[in-house]
C-alpha cells in the first residue's frame, strides 16, 4: 500500500485557480492573527463563491478567535475581489476532531490524546501521543513507549474520550514517574 502522508509544507494544495491565487495572501492574514491556515477552498455556490478557510493553532481556536480571523480574511478577500469575480460567502472554521493527523504539527497538537493508528503494515491499534518531531512520534501502545516514523503510518485520527486519561499513561509520556510511583518511594 502506498504511503499517502503529506509533509509539513503548509496549507492543503489549492484545488482551483482562485484558491491557488488567494492561498498566499489568506495564509499571511491568518498568520497575522496568530494561527495557521490548514485549508482554503473556493467553490461556486449559485451566483456566489463559497470561500471556506480552515485555521488551527497550537492551543486550538476559540469562537472569539474565529471571529478575529474572519475579519482579517474578509479584509484581504475584499482587497483581492477581482480573483473571486463577484460576491462571496466566507466560512472560517477550525478542523474537526476527526481530522486526520497528516502533518508533524497535527501530531504536536494531539500530544497526550488517544489516537487510532492504521500503520502501513500490520493491524490498527490505539495509542496515546507523546513527543513528536519532523520525522516521527512517540506513542504509548499497550503500556510501552514506541517511536514511530510518519512514513510508517497510513492514517491516524484522534479518538473521542469521555473520561480523563489514566495518570500513569500521561506520566510515562511526560517522562516522569506517576504520582502513585512517587508515593511508593
Amino acid at each position: 500500500m502506498a504511503n499517502q502522508r503529506q509533509r509539513d509544507t503548509g496549507p492543503s494544495a489549492a484545488p482551483n485557480p482562485a484558491a491557488a491565487a488567494l492561498t498566499p495572501v489568506v495564509a499571511d492574514a491568518v498568520a497575522a492573527t496568530g494561527f495557521e491556515l490548514e485549508q482554503l477552498d473556493v467553490a461556486q455556490a449559485g451566483r456566489r463563491r463559497m470561500v471556506k478557510v480552515v485555521v488551527d493553532g497550537d492551543d486550538g481556536v476559540e469562537l472569539d478567535q474565529v471571529a478575529e480571523v474572519s475579519r482579517a480574511v474578509s479584509a484581504v478577500l475584499d482587497e483581492h475581489d477581482a480573483v473571486l469575480g463577484g460576491p462571496y460567502t466566507l466560512e472560517v472554521t477550525s478542523p474537526g476532531l476527526d481530522r486526520p493527523l497528516v502533518r508533524p504539527r497535527h501530531w504536536r497538537r494531539a500530544k497526550l490524546r488517544l489516537v487510532k493508528v492504521r500503520p502501513v503494515e500490520g493491524p490498527e491499534y490505539l495509542a496515546r501521543v507523546g513527543a513528536s518531531d519532523d520525522d516521527g512520534v512517540t506513542l504509548l501502545v499497550d503500556g510501552a513507549l514506541r517511536t514511530v516514523r510518519y512514513d510508517e503510518i497510513a492514517a491516524a485520527v484522534v479518538e473521542v474520550e469521555f473520561k480523563q486519561p489514566p495518570v500513569a499513561e500521561l506520566a510515562m509520556l511526560e517522562g516522569r514517574a506517576s504520582d502513585s510511583e512517587e508515593d511508593a518511594r
